[in-house]
């Protein structure tokens, strides 16, 4: 599984805990991890595709 494939499932679990109203500080956490697991999607929307390939030196 890609990169980008594992954080947008991981996104979706998260996402679901946010629907299940959850307490105060766990909804802090929720809304904290889908921020990092956005700012990683973006860094990765901007990233060359990802290759099996070794980079060449």
């Amino acid at each position: 599984m890609s990169t980008a494939a594992t954080l947008l499932a991981r996104k979706q679990q998260l996402t679901e805990r946010l629907h299940e109203a959850p307490g105060p500080h766990e909804r802090d956490e929720l809304e904290r991890l889908l921020a990092q697991i956005d700012a990683a999607l973006d860094l990765l929307d901007g990233a060359p595709p990802e290759s099996d390939e070794e980079p060449s030196s």
